[in-house]
């Protein structure tokens, strides 16, 4: 799998650490136990487009927000984390 790098072109995967869906709330500190639990362990499986965090870690070091089809894994789009989450 190729992910095109905002910063550095489209490089393999293998100079990537993936972290996980990107669009998580993560639950206030004081939130009931329900709430980190689902936070925690209950995740979605997709099919289809899916953001997600990925960080070039052989690389310019940045986050990236990877949407990509989890079908085919095909990389619809890659933009700076910094940027996405303004």
């Amino acid at each position: 799998m190729r992910i095109p790098c905002p910063h550095c072109g489209e490089r393999g995967n293998e100079e990537f650490f993936y972290l996980g869906a990107a669009d998580l709330t993560r639950p206030a500190a004081d939130a009931p136990a329900d709430a980190w639990h689902e936070y925690v362990y209950q995740r979605e499986n997709p099919f289809g487009p899916h953001k997600e965090l990925w960080h070039h870690l052989n690389g310019c070091r940045r986050w990236l927000v990877v949407t990509r089809d989890t079908r085919t894994h095909t990389i619809i789009a890659a933009a700076d984390a910094a940027g996405a989450r303004a």
